[in-house]
């Protein structure tokens, strides 16, 4: 069973999952080709688990490893200095579309629509669990390290019954800016950005995409929404499409000037609340601001990233913008 470990030393929760490391495969160069390009033999095209949503052509499938069953057995338990809770929390797959398309790039925007409908939907209905503080949704495109690339496009909702130490740093930051302005630090930002307009790749009505001031990855983009909300499942409402419209569009810019490449999506919203809390929530409706990061993998985190803590970005967010701005999608 998988179990989360904390890092006395930095307060980081990490993930132990031997299941993962026994898979056939998983210890392959990254370039070792892709999986599954036959329809025929997708499991995603063919999943054996019953969906725990299914509407709109979107099917959520729990995850073999951490099913709905796992957040019934956990366990705190520690050894000396050492923490660790047994079992991981709730992994579910979203299956983004029935055809066999690699890239959410290449999904029309009605079915982005419904996916992000998808997304809202499990967000709500996860909360719902008391066992559970944190939720994201995630998305790995493209050949990684440790898995080969199913030509599949799907993500993944990790909900986890404690709050990632990232989390936590950018729920303080946002506080602290609160708490000296009386203003939303993400507010503040989108203001900025669209009156600086360097960092602006695309606006619609309701959102735009900047790379961020501070990037840390080459051709890093941000969506937010102009609106403020803390809850993405509670931000998104009316606004789907449009929210759709301006993911595709950067999505397609990225393939189109940056070859394809592979990539992570984040949808980062705030925690959920619960009572007993260490965490001082009285604020957070105010300062925190839902959004979601886009990192094309382009670059490996060498060693001084990782000794650190500093990302190194060899090209300027304000180079990166423009690159995208004038890169033509069909």
């Amino acid at each position: 069973m998988p179990q989360l470990r904390r890092d006395p030393l930095s307060g980081r929760w990490i993930i132990v999952a031997t299941e993962r490391a026994r898979r056939p495969g998983n210890f392959v160069d990254v370039n070792d080709g892709t999986l599954e390009e036959n329809p025929q033999a997708c499991p995603l095209c063919h999943p054996d688990r019953e969906p725990v949503y299914a509407e709109e052509d979107v099917r959520i499938i729990p995850s073999r490893q951490y099913s709905p069953e796992s957040i019934a057995v956990l366990e705190r338990r520690h050894h000396g200095l050492y923490d660790r809770i047994t079992g991981m929390g709730i992994h579910e797959i979203v299956i983004e579309t029935p055809d066999h398309i690699a890239n959410m790039a290449d999904l029309d925007v009605r079915q982005i629509q419904h996916v992000i409908r998808a997304y809202a939907h499990r967000f709500r209905d996860l909360e719902k669990n008391s066992s559970l503080a944190n939720i994201l949704v995630y998305k790995n495109h493209g050949p990684t390290i440790s898995h080969r690339h199913i030509q599949h496009t799907c993500s993944h909702i990790l909900a986890t019954p404690v709050r990632p130490r990232r989390v936590k740093e950018k729920l303080q930051e946002a506080q602290k800016y609160f708490e000296a302005k009386k203003r939303c630090l993400y507010c503040d930002v989108i203001l900025q950005e669209r009156e600086d307009g360097k960092r602006l790749v695309l606006e619609t009505q309701h959102f735009i995409a900047v790379t961020p001031f501070a990037a840390r990855f080459l051709f890093e983009v941000w969506i937010l929404p102009k609106d403020h909300h803390c809850d993405f499942a509670e931000g998104i409402q009316d606004r789907e499409d449009d929210l759709a419209g301006i993911l595709k569009g950067i999505l397609q810019k990225l393939k189109e000037g940056l070859d394809d490449p592979a990539y992570n999506l984040i949808v980062q919203t705030a925690p959920y609340r619960r009572k007993g809390d260490d965490y001082k929530w009285e604020t957070l409706e105010k300062d925190y601001h839902w959004h979601i990061e886009i990192i094309p993998r382009l670059t490996q985190v060498a060693g001084f990233e990782k000794g650190t803590g500093f990302y190194i970005c060899g090209i300027p967010p304000e180079d990166t913008a423009e690159y995208l701005r004038e890169e033509e999608t069909p």
